[in-house]
């Protein structure tokens, strides 16, 4: 495995911080960069900093910040997806290797972004034994492109496009479909 740059994504502007914050209802905190952007041009994954402004350690380094993003994996959850996940990781070895890869490669990725020992070895979503939330799944599989998290591809490659209708955020139009 390569060494990841220090931050996936690029720098957020004013009016990405701005949209994440609409996005949310709530100001954005420790956000690092703009993993991925939704066809309307938005931040719909953000890299979130280890440690958050107060000091908070926090372990969710791609954090979906997209309403329709988030509602489709949340629909994805809702229907058992997770627990079937978590068994197959049970009985196939090649998943399950896949899976515990995706855990390493989150964990550089955040390594790469500071040291923060409460969170140390622990990546997010349940990996690398279980499925615990898709949506970090899903936030690591657009932050990195196909083939990093088989999980996450395979909840992303489920959804319907939640860019259809359009931005989430207001003043910005839809587009063809999201970039990977």
């Amino acid at each position: 495995m390569t060494a990841p740059a220090a931050a996936s994504g690029e720098a957020p502007t004013a009016d990405d911080l701005r949209a994440v914050e609409e996005q949310l209802g709530r100001p954005a905190r420790g956000v690092a960069a703009v993993a991925h952007r939704c066809p309307c041009g938005n931040p719909d994954v953000v890299t979130t900093e280890p440690r958050l402004p107060d000091g908070t350690p926090f372990p969710t380094t791609f954090y979906a910040t997209c309403p329709r993003l988030t509602g489709a994996v949340s629909t994805l959850e809702t229907s058992g997806l997770m627990r079937e996940m978590t068994e197959r990781l049970a009985t196939d070895r090649e998943l399950a290797g896949r899976h515990a890869r995706a855990h390493e490669d989150y964990l550089t990725r955040r390594g790469a972004l500071g040291d923060v020992p409460e969170i140390a070895g622990v990546s997010a979503g349940g990996m690398p034994a279980r499925v615990k939330c898709l949506h970090v799944l899903v936030a690591h599989a657009l932050a990195t492109g196909p083939g990093v998290n088989p999980l996450g591809d395979e909840a992303l490659a489920l959804l319907p496009p939640w860019w259809a209708q359009g931005s989430c955020v207001g003043g910005k139009g839809d587009e063809e479909g999201p970039s990977r």
